[in-house]
């Protein structure tokens, strides 16, 4: 009998995918579990593996396709069926959402070398679906690329350099290759862009908690002086084991020693129930910065981790966001958000709550300033921290305490080392 597969609910609110990539034709003969089509969803790029073996009788989507949970994507039969004989999938549902819950993961196949690669070194590009597709979109041949991520994977960046003749480099301002996707033509007249993917989910939640949440926000100063200098001692013996430190690992603890002090700043807001909810972990979200849009994978059991587990879980979580190999898994279960505006620049900024949260805190670029030590005037590095807070949960008080716990410890790193013992 015809087995119809459907896109399947993976929780996480994700309604609907698009279609990135078909990686089968209709009446190709497949196997069970192989990939049939590469769907990309609010929160990562996926491979949907076949739920049974036979031919594919007919597919009901094309490449760039919106399809919503529930739609038919595939009909897969025997020799001489039609579609009109239809069987659904029951027990294939339940492994294909835990496929979608991994990532993808394929292995390299030998191809034939073509242009100026070297002969004698061909191999499958290793790219992300989302960069393949961008190549496509560029009309760019990935295997006349060296890639300039982990392990030789190319990057979207890689794809904008070939376009523009420049040398692709991991050292490349992010923002550049978005300002480079976004030139136009102002004699072509106005343009419009719409909302898809993430951006359709970052404007949703984001108007949300801006119409619903009472939001406040405290503003403060830190001196890291001494951060900075035990950051550079302490990077250079990570650089040895592979892993780049930066101020980011300090403050999550910082934040979580704070955070066990003011437990309500580590809860979630029930509404329906009107109930505060506080969380026994302590599960530290961090906002990236990726060429689809904002995403905040999740440091999870930040407790028992040491500064260095830290660093080397926020370059790997941050690789993935950006590649979009990132898992629903790795995406929730968040506690607390904080997010890095340093590394774009500024003094200060009023971030938006992820709600169910109720805070979330932004950390900026370090400067190099005037400031009073003992009675003196001397040069100190200071970096500006905010936090926006859920009026409804916590007070201006209780925040202000909450941020100078942080700030204590950010100052005096000493401090920082004897809590965690």
């Amino acid at each position: 009998m015809v087995v119809e597969f459907k896109f399947p609910d993976v929780g996480e609110g994700i309604h609907e995918g698009t279609i990135v990539k078909l990686l089968v034709k209709e009446g190709e003969i497949v196997k069970l579990d192989q990939p049939l089509l590469e769907m990309e969803t609010d929160k990562a790029v996926v491979e949907l593996p076949s739920p049974a073996a036979g031919k594919i009788l007919k597919l009901n989507f094309k490449q760039g396709d919106k399809v919503k949970v529930g739609e038919v994507l595939v009909s897969i039969g025997e020799e001489g069926e039609s579609v009109d004989e239809k069987h659904p999938v029951h027990k294939a549902v339940e492994k294909v959402v835990k496929a979608v819950t991994a990532p993808i993961s394929r292995p390299t196949e030998p191809k034939p070398e073509t242009g100026d690669r070297v002969l004698g070194t061909a191999h499958h590009p290793l790219a992300s679906p989302a960069t393949r597709k961008l190549a496509r979109e560029m009309n760019v041949n990935l295997e006349l690329i060296q890639g300039t991520g982990p392990g030789g994977r190319i990057l979207s960046e890689d794809v904008h350099s070939r376009t523009s003749g420049r040398v692709a480099t991991r050292e490349g301002p992010h923002v550049n290759v978005k300002e480079e996707r976004i030139k136009m033509n102002f004699d072509e007249g106005e343009k419009r862009i719409p909302l898809t993917g993430l951006r359709k989910t970052i404007a949703e939640r984001m108007s949300y908690s801006k119409s619903y949440i009472p939001e406040a926000v405290g503003m403060d100063f830190a001196n890291v002086t001494r951060l900075v200098a035990i950051r550079e001692r302490e990077k250079i013996k990570a650089a040895k084991a592979g892993v780049h430190v930066t101020y980011l690992p300090f403050i999550i603890k910082a934040v979580v020693i704070a955070l066990k002090k003011f437990p309500k700043f580590n809860s979630h807001f029930d509404e329906e129930a009107q109930e505060i909810v506080l969380k026994p972990q302590f599960n530290i979200a961090i906002a990236v910065d990726t060429e689809n849009g904002l995403m905040a994978p999740v440091i999870k059991n930040v407790v028992n981790k040491s500064i260095l587990d830290i660093a080397k879980e926020i370059e790997e979580l941050a690789e993935k966001a950006r590649t979009r190999k990132i898992t629903l898994d790795e995406m929730r279960g968040g506690t607390f958000t904080i997010t890095n505006v340093g590394s774009a620049g500024g003094m200060y900024s009023v971030p938006i709550i992820n709600p169910p949260q109720i805070a979330i805190m932004g950390i900026h670029r370090i400067k190099e300033i005037p400031v009073v030590h003992n009675g003196k005037v001397v040069p100190g590095k200071v970096m500006g921290v905010s936090l926006a807070f859920d009026h409804r949960v916590v007070d201006g008080a209780e925040a202000t305490y909450f941020m100078n716990e942080i700030i204590r410890h950010i100052e005096d790193p000493d401090l920082l080392l004897l809590d965690m013992i």
